[in-house]
């Protein structure tokens, strides 16, 4: 009989691609991958992620919630939460093992153990864990990166993925070429400071950009420090690089910036942004901030809101205030109660609904992320609507779905309403 395993991933773009590649090592090994909800599971991972304190929650609220569906079934839990809070994971009724993120390329072979009652023989994870993304999707996500030097006070990632290290351009092309003869169009870039890659990450992506069968690449998320003229003007010049970025700002306000530790000023961002915008025309900017930080005044606050509605982004996270055992942010004086944190969340919503131009208005919230959308820098569509009445679905310049009213002869005169990024936080695959 066939043996099914099912994977549970949190967070990130980069934990999916790390999933998916946990994945094929056991369909490699005649596994079949399942919904987690699917009966007679042998096997489950839980791909874990430690962003926020309500990360934390969701994921022991999953491994639970997977125990209870069948209590025979392996629990392998990996990723950053498990790095940093491995005993508190192993303490969960149902849990078979804890891999911390630097041994998650062993996965398989230690489920193979308990399957099989045998040792598999490896004693060490490689040093970094390459990985791409199939399957139920149009798109693949190619991890380049992982690893963090900058540690951020606000941030445990660093301490979960540890330093920053590549993988090599030689295994990037490999892995991008295989995607395109599985008939994949679209690669997004992945990593945990992308613009980090060592040697600089340009030359990765003029090579990338020659493999035959892709049409379409992104980069997922890049500091604004590392993302340099250079880099902007090769993109603009024709490439298969969308003008679609994602650039973490995390606050509006330097003296917030500062205590943060981030490597950038809003000078320095907002000069960016306007560089961008002159050489690339039409450009998808989504961005992250912090609300509640640690010492927060009502004018700093006040500050990041100004800027927000100066530099006009597309797509805007706010993110709640997340204390995180071990940061230097945990240590610092003039913690906020979560009320006003939630205050803080909802505050920066209302401001933006009021001042971006927004097709999707964000459901706040002191735990997840409000979300919000500008359609101001929507000029032309790119791909044919499909219309329904007065109404059109189709894709932008940015290829982010978008929805049109208009008449369906005037293609190039449709008004956009909305506009949708596609994006999750928690994927049960």
């Amino acid at each position: 009989m066939t043996r099914k395993v099912a994977v549970a991933t949190l967070g990130c773009k980069l934990n999916f691609a790390e999933s998916s590649a946990i994945a094929q090592q056991f369909v490699r090994n005649g596994f079949a991958e399942v919904s987690p909800l699917s009966s007679g599971v042998d096997v489950y991972v839980v791909n874990t992620c430690t962003v926020t304190e309500h990360s934390d929650k969701k994921c022991r609220n999953i491994i639970r919630r997977l125990h209870k569906v069948n209590p025979d079934a392996i629990i392998a839990v990996t990723g950053c939460y498990a790095t940093l809070k491995k005993e508190e994971i192993e303490a969960i009724e149902g849990v078979s093992f804890v891999l911390e993120q630097d041994r998650k390329g062993s996965v398989y072979a230690r489920c193979a153990e308990l399957l099989e009652g045998s040792p598999c023989g490896i004693s060490s994870a490689e040093h970094i864990f390459p990985a791409i993304s199939y399957g139920e999707r149009t798109r693949s996500f190619l991890k380049v990166q992982d690893g963090c030097n900058y540690f951020c006070t606000y941030c445990a990632i660093p301490y979960a993925r540890g330093r920053s290290r590549s993988v090599p351009v030689e295994t990037l092309i490999r892995q991008a070429t295989e995607i395109a003869q599985k008939g994949v169009k679209e690669i997004v870039l992945t990593g945990v400071n992308i613009g980090d890659y060592d040697g600089g990450l340009l030359p990765v992506l003029q090579a990338l950009d020659k493999v035959d069968g892709i049409a379409r690449y992104r980069i997922s998320s890049i500091e604004p420090n590392l993302l340099t003229d250079e880099m902007i003007d090769w993109i603009a010049s024709g490439t298969k690089f969308q003008p679609h970025f994602h650039i973490p700002l995390q606050s509006g306000c330097d003296s917030v910036l500062k205590r943060m530790h981030r490597r950038y000023d809003t000078a320095l961002f907002a000069s960016k942004i306007e560089y961008i915008r002159k050489n690339m025309g039409d450009v998808f900017f989504g961005i992250d901030v912090i609300a509640g930080f640690p010492g927060e005044t009502e004018g700093e606050f006040e500050s990041e809101l100004g800027f927000l509605k100066e530099i006009r982004p597309a797509f805007l996270h706010i993110f709640p205030y997340s204390r995180r055992k071990g940061t230097l942010a945990d240590k610092m004086d003039g913690h906020l109660p979560s009320l006003l944190i939630g205050n803080s969340v909802d505050s920066s919503s209302h401001f933006c609904e009021r001042n971006l131009p927004s097709g999707l208005v964000p459901s706040a919230s002191s735990c997840m992320p409000a979300r919000t959308l500008s359609s101001a820098f929507i000029t032309r569509i790119s791909s044919l609507p499909i219309f329904s009445g007065t109404t059109a679905i189709g894709r932008n310049r940015a290829f982010s779905s978008s929805f049109w009213t208009g008449s369906a002869c005037a293609r190039n005169r449709l008004k956009c309403i909305s506009a949708r990024p596609r994006a999750a936080f928690t994927r049960l695959r």
